[in-house]
């Protein structure tokens, strides 16, 4: 399943990519017509709350259009309508870009601060934006994150 979130869900977005899918972010100043043909050509379901975005005749196969206002709210309807399972393949793909992540080479190792080289096991390289990451606290969290969320399955 690949998705599309526009303006309005660029955090639902992130927490897609980080539970593992393939999700791209409408760009700052897209229209309506320029993300849902994207969305067509590519083949993404498109997450939206803009009610203009399912008058388009393309919209019926592409668009689902959720209610929620909250991040909480977007987890569990997006959870609900899709059956997104937030385990699926976690920290798999770029946070920033979308792009799957690789093992990193020995010499992405010296970019690391000192502090982090010491206790660094593996260390994550996205080719497209040259972004590394590692295992830290903030992973536990979001990782404690994806669990709570993955409940809203049932």
């Amino acid at each position: 399943m690949k998705l599309y979130c526009d303006e309005m869900l660029i955090g639902l977005g992130r927490w897609l990519r980080a539970a593992g899918y393939d999700t791209k972010i409408a760009s700052s100043g897209m229209t309506d017509r320029q993300i849902l043909d994207e969305a067509v050509d590519q083949h993404r379901i498109l997450l939206t709350r803009d009610r203009k975005l399912v008058e388009f005749r393309e919209a019926a196969n592409t668009v689902v259009l959720l209610e929620c206002n909250t991040m909480d709210a977007c987890i569990e309807e997006t959870s609900h309508k899709l059956h997104i399972d937030w385990l699926k393949k976690p920290f798999s793909r770029c946070l920033r870009c979308n792009t799957p992540l690789q093992a990193a080479q020995p010499g992405h190792y010296e970019k690391l601060p000192a502090s982090v080289k010491k206790c660094v096991k593996e260390l994550l390289y996205c080719a497209q934006c040259e972004q590394l990451f590692w295992h830290g606290s903030h992973v536990d969290r979001m990782r404690i994150k994806l669990n709570e969320y993955n409940r809203h399955n049932g």
